[in-house]
């Protein structure tokens, strides 16, 4: 193995290369991490929640790049996708196993960032206390 390399075994005995650029793996990491991936696995952390309620829970995020995040992390297994047959269909989304366990330590790292950060600065041309 050459320095710097990462080899892991799969199921089928063939080994992934994560720093290669035609490993799956690193696509999921690429999903995951990508902008708005965390925070799609971070909002599902606690509760399955509609297409709508996601778009509300995560500012900033269009419909468009929602859609796309979802659907490349149910591609991924790392969501599930559930469709009610109804006018409009309702879509219901939420972590699978695998989402659950890399969701994990997402979560943990949003949690110790936001335990460290100082408290917010008063408004400009607030009084304090």
């Amino acid at each position: 193995m050459a320095e710097g390399e990462q080899l892991r075994e799969t199921g089928s005995g063939r080994p992934y290369e994560v720093f290669h650029t035609d490993c799956p793996a690193r696509d999921v990491v690429d999903h995951v991490t990508s902008r708005w991936g965390v925070w799609v696995l971070i909002s599902l952390r606690n509760t399955d929640l509609r297409f709508y309620e996601l778009r509300e829970s995560i500012r900033g995020i269009s419909e468009k790049m929602l859609a796309q995040t979802l659907r490349a992390l149910v591609q991924d297994d790392l969501v599930w996708r559930k469709v009610e047959p109804t006018t409009p269909p309702q879509v219901t989304y939420g972590l699978t196993e695998f989402g659950r366990d890399v969701g994990e330590p997402l979560t943990e790292l949003f949690d110790r960032i936001t335990e460290r950060l100082s408290p917010t600065k008063p408004a400009t041309g607030a009084v304090s206390p």
